[in-house]
């Protein structure tokens, strides 16, 4: 199932709670595409990287190469930040006076721990990555961060959307205002005459333009990853989960605010689960995982499920990569889970 949706998609995101496999998982998807030929980028927006132990290598901010036609990178929170604030401090000091460059330093060091400022700085580099790398990739796989987070993420492209229309609105507005202003011979810009500082290095007309064009890049963005995220022919979502209560319930939350957010989840992957037949303990566990995946069924029937079984060795490099990759190649669940004979109590 995973593998037949995905190799039909440009973009995948694969997510769900923590410790369920979710690095394992995007791995060996994206491993097995580009076995398949495709050219494919591998990326993790997950604060608490795992790629490269599971690939045993250095993966960092710019593109590794993993395998032949694949290639990986890991996003850094705090250096996407540091990396966002830059450009816009290098923007704003080249659109200001330069007495006001102080001004502009202080408001990008309170900036840095502000609320919002790591999903908004992440979102930017998700952003970038996909309107370049579908040019350059067949195929695009994010390794997501936690349930939470994701979903907080997935919602602000198009709030961000919204907040750069509104401010392009007021610049618009702004525009008019100084244009009045300067008629009357009052004003000649942001610290100009008006202020008593320096005449600025660029003409208010100057900054007008350019403040206008960095928005509409940015409006420009977002409007093409929330396009890509809610195009269902693109982009693929696969929820990762173990067969246990609290990941159940958690996926059943992320399946409805992924749907507010607009965003189609293409299917569920249930990871480790136990063997039936491998001793008394295994088939008690086995049994107990079967009442929870009844109840993900009914909370969410129209979903196709995959279930891929619990190994006896960690995920670990290449070869480990490849058979699971195999896994996942497994024709999905034909029926809906059945309640166990002899049921567990939860």
């Amino acid at each position: 199932m995973l593998l037949t949706t995905a190799a039909a998609r440009r973009v995948v995101f694969v997510g769900g709670k923590g410790g369920v496999g979710k690095t394992s998982v995007a791995s060996a998807l994206a491993l097995s595409q580009a076995r398949a030929g495709r050219r494919v980028l591998l990326v993790s927006t997950d604060p608490a990287h795992n790629l490269g132990h599971l690939w045993q290598c250095e993966v960092g901010p710019e593109p590794r190469s993993l395998a032949e036609r694949l290639d990986a990178i890991e996003i850094d929170p705090d250096a996407t930040v540091a990396a966002h604030l830059q450009q816009v401090g290098d923007a704003l000091r080249r659109l200001m006076p330069a007495h006001l460059a102080g001004e502009v330093g202080r408001h990008l060091a309170l900036s840095q721990d502000a609320p919002g400022m790591h999903e908004a700085a992440l979102l930017e580099r998700i952003a970038e990555l996909v309107h370049d790398g579908l040019h350059s990739y067949d195929l695009l796989v994010f390794d997501t961060a936690p349930s939470g987070h994701t979903a907080r993420l997935m919602a602000l492209p198009e709030m961000l959307s919204a907040w750069t229309e509104g401010l392009l609105q007021r610049q618009t507005k702004s525009e008019r205002f100084g244009a009045a202003l300067r008629s009357l011979g009052r004003d000649d810009g942001i610290g100009g005459r008006a202020l008593g500082g320096e005449t600025p290095s660029a003409t208010p007309a100057d900054r007008d333009q350019a403040i206008r064009s960095l928005l509409h890049r940015r409006r420009h963005r977002f409007e093409h990853l929330r396009n890509v995220l809610a195009d269902a022919q693109c982009t693929a979502f696969f929820i990762v989960l173990a067969a246990e209560r609290l990941p159940v319930l958690e996926t059943i939350e992320l399946h409805a605010q992924l749907a507010r957010a607009g965003i189609d989840v293409a299917g569920l992957v249930v990871n480790k689960r136990s063997p039936h037949d491998a001793g008394p303990f295994l088939a008690t566990r086995h049994r107990q995982e079967a009442v929870h995946l009844l109840a993900l069924h009914e909370a969410l029937p129209s979903l196709p499920l995959q279930e891929v079984p619990l190994l006896a060795s960690d995920v670990v490099g290449m070869d480990a990569l490849d058979a699971f990759g195999d896994l996942l190649g497994t024709d999905v669940n034909p029926s809906a889970p059945r309640p166990p004979a002899n049921p567990v109590s939860s």
